[in-house]
């Protein structure tokens, strides 16, 4: 037979397990390792949908965000930047540990899955909102940038001169909530959207090979 409990001993014994819970809260996050070197990196590549897949894939790639930059309109929405009347670039900005990747490798992901001669856009594309772009956020990028597209003009591997602009980082905006992770949400309509764009076509000629 089970002795019932008063509501006194109810309210202590809540008091217990309320003061147990602090305490593994608190001795969780004095030992959790805090990540403190955590950097930001920003490519416009065209429509980002196609941007998040190769990004998301690289070890030490915290977290991406599909949204908008470099434009004259606070928080602009989707139908305001395609109209390509805000100035914004659709762009991808990525949370990385650096002590996992670097700048560097992360450039050369970006670089092989643009078209950096275009100048009207990205493959079918087409307008400023779409162009390529880089946006550095330390003076280092600025340098570790300007350094990836010297040596990617030398190589002559390209049509005509690297295109791409590199430019300092001003306000991202995240895009709306069902542009993120599109293509892990809608894989058939993202299969189909990248296949007809052009997108994959036009690096295998340029880069012989795509991300997928």
């Amino acid at each position: 037979m089970t002795m019932p409990i008063n509501s006194t001993a109810k309210v202590a014994l809540i008091r217990l397990f309320t003061l147990f819970t602090i305490s593994c809260l608190l001795s969780f996050q004095l030992n959790a390792k805090p990540l403190d070197n955590i950097q930001r990196a920003i490519f416009a590549g065209g429509c980002f949908w196609c941007m998040e897949p190769p990004f998301d894939a690289l070890e030490g790639v915290i977290s991406t965000t599909s949204g908008y930059i470099g434009g004259q309109v606070k928080n602009p929405t989707y139908k305001q930047v395609s109209s390509g009347t805000t100035g914004h670039t659709e762009a991808l900005e990525i949370v990385y540990n650096p002590d996992k990747i670097s700048y560097q490798q992360l450039l050369s992901t970006f670089w092989l899955n643009i078209d950096p001669v275009d100048r009207g856009g990205q493959f079918c594309d087409r307008g400023s909102q779409y162009r390529s772009e880089i946006f550095y956020t330390t003076n280092q990028q600025y340098q570790q940038a300007t350094q990836s597209k010297l040596q990617l003009d030398a190589r002559d591997v390209l049509p005509a001169p690297v295109h791409t602009p590199i430019s300092p980082a001003t306000e991202f905006f995240p895009a709306e909530a069902y542009h993120q992770n599109y293509y892990q949400r809608n894989p058939k309509r993202y299969q189909f959207y990248s296949w007809n764009c052009g997108r994959k076509q036009r690096l295998l000629q340029l880069w012989g090979k795509t991300y997928d």
